[in-house]
């Protein structure tokens, strides 16, 4: 498909387009986009296309999609400030699929809002690149292999940055979370690859 859009195929950019766009606004919001994700996403298959010439033979798309998506994101937040991305990020929480369902007790419902509120202010206090790959792996439920590809890390940069991730996030977070720390961020659907 990418060498037909490189030869000017419309209908090849618009189902690339429309293949793609899901998680590209998925990782928009999850890296901090909030209200601008549609903005940045956009901007970002702008850029894609500009840059296909680059993009290599066989490679896959969607992790080069979405560094360039992460990039975007990235000078919209350091443009807008930290607060914004806060709030994008909680937004991708409350987006996610419930680890609860819509008929439980209202009572367990605000514990899960409550855990997804301590874990937003967790994440706040990680680096940027320990965020990064959080959200890759447990957000965007990304294999280790694409999230290196997304980052542009060896394999080995992602072990070692998402354990020290996970370390920080347990010592910030200890027992608040409650019984479920199986491996699942709370208040997400994500399971531990």
């Amino acid at each position: 498909m990418i060498a037909r859009v490189r030869a000017g195929d419309a209908e090849a950019y618009t189902q690339l387009v429309r293949a793609h766009t899901g998680v590209a606004l998925r990782a928009a919001v999850a890296f901090g986009a909030g209200a601008d994700a549609e903005d940045v996403v956009q901007a970002a298959f702008f850029k894609a296309y500009r840059a296909l010439g680059r993009f290599r033979d066989g490679a896959p798309f969607r992790p080069w999609l979405l560094r360039i998506v992460m990039n975007e994101t990235r000078n919209t937040v350091r443009s807008a400030g930290r607060a914004r991305a806060a709030a994008g990020r909680e937004a991708c929480y409350q987006g996610a699929d419930p680890v609860i369902p819509d008929a439980a007790d209202p009572a367990v419902a605000a514990l899960a809002q409550e855990r997804r509120t301590l874990l937003t202010a967790a994440l706040d206090e990680l680096s940027e690149e320990q965020r990064q790959v959080v959200t890759c792996r447990y957000l965007l439920e990304m294999g280790e292999a694409e999230t290196a590809q997304t980052l542009g890390w060896p394999r080995g940069t992602v072990k070692s940055r998402l354990n020290r991730a996970l370390r920080k996030l347990e010592r910030r977070l200890g027992g608040q979370l409650g019984p479920e720390r199986d491996g699942r961020i709370a208040g997400e659907g994500g399971e531990k690859r």
